[in-house]
């Protein structure tokens, strides 16, 4: 007994729900001369916008006498099984590069209305700056510990910040925009920053002179009027002093007009000024020797504990003798 085949143009079309109506275009010659039918697994938009009905019990049958087209949304049903057997061919898409970004912002948007999460809902952008400032943090510590599975998680922790606040936003009465207005004007700046990329612009040499670049253009943009307009005011001071320093620097203001003197204040900024004119990083550079003394007190307290003694209860010389032969571990945290 010979196995059924189905006729030539029969098809069996995978949707993707979370690209709403798209359709592979490789389909759509195949629709003018088909019966099209639609799986009740798919999308109730996709299958209005097919206007197609569900396949009949006898689909398998009708599809020996003439082509059909079977949209699912998955290939696992009976009915897309049976016509796959049969020698119906299979057309998809391949999945584009963030789609997964849409079931988070599904994700979000279900939090956030009614009968979602009670806490999520009483979130505002004020009682949300915390955690974006936690996040980032916690994000940083895995880049410096060259942690790929907590990089993974800190990105996406992040990603949720702005995902949230994109959803607040949208609900301002008086001035709403969502995340596709967050992402259109990222899309806007990038271009237009980078014009020898995406325009005819000259080809810049190096990093440098793209990031000076970037910096006139910005300027030209938003039509600041001063080089320290748009610097973060609030960030740590290690990083704005540096910030301001390079924003100077760049603008031909001189290093001897730059803050120097007796006080603390003005000591730490000629620190973390000659440290970014020298092309390092102040910031990086004092947390570096900050998480190191945190690791120094670490191995001293396990070797006092070790000893029998409790940290808390250690005197100066005591600190002294188990900690002055400690390497500091600057070094190796900075090797590949």
């Amino acid at each position: 007994m010979s196995e059924a085949r189905v006729a030539e143009g029969s098809a069996v079309v995978l949707v993707d729900d979370r690209l709403g109506e798209v359709v592979p275009a490789a389909a759509v010659p195949l629709l003018r001369g088909a019966a099209v039918f639609a799986e009740p697994g798919l999308a109730p938009a996709a299958r209005e916008a097919l206007g197609a009905p569900e396949p009949p019990a006898d689909l398998l049958a009708r599809a020996a006498g003439e082509p059909v087209v079977l949209f699912v949304g998955d290939l696992g049903c009976a009915d897309a099984e049976a016509l796959r057997a049969a020698g119906a061919r299979v057309i998809g898409a391949p999945a584009p590069a963030g789609l997964e970004l849409l079931d988070a912002v599904t994700v979000m948007d279900r939090l956030r209305s009614p009968g979602g999460c009670p806490w999520d809902a009483e979130q505002d952008h004020d009682t949300l700056r915390q955690y974006l400032v936690e996040e980032t943090y916690e994000l940083l510590d895995a880049i410096a510990d060259r942690d790929r599975e907590a990089l993974r998680e800190e990105l996406g922790d992040v990603l949720l910040q702005v995902l949230f606040h994109a959803r607040v936003a949208a609900e301002d009465a008086a001035d709403p925009f969502d995340i596709d207005a967050v992402a259109a004007g990222l899309v806007s700046k990038l271009v237009s920053r980078h014009p020898h990329v995406f325009a005819d612009g000259s080809a810049e040499l190096d990093a440098e002179s793209q990031h000076a670049r970037w910096e006139e253009l910005k300027q030209q943009e938003k039509q600041r009027k001063s080089i320290v307009d748009g610097v973060a005011l609030g960030q740590p001071a290690v990083a704005l002093a540096a910030k301001l320093v390079q924003r100077a620097n760049r603008a031909g203001i001189p290093a001897e007009a730059l803050p120097s003197g007796a006080s603390p204040g003005e000591a730490l900024f000629d620190i973390a000024a000659r440290t970014k004119l020298a092309g390092g990083d102040p910031e990086d550079e004092l947390r570096a020797v900050a998480l190191a003394f945190a690791e120094r007190i670490r191995a001293a307290e396990w070797r006092a504990r070790e000893s029998g003694r409790e940290p808390a209860q250690l005197t100066g010389d005591e600190w002294r003798e188990l900690m002055s032969d400690l390497s500091d571990p600057v070094a190796a945290r900075a090797e590949p």
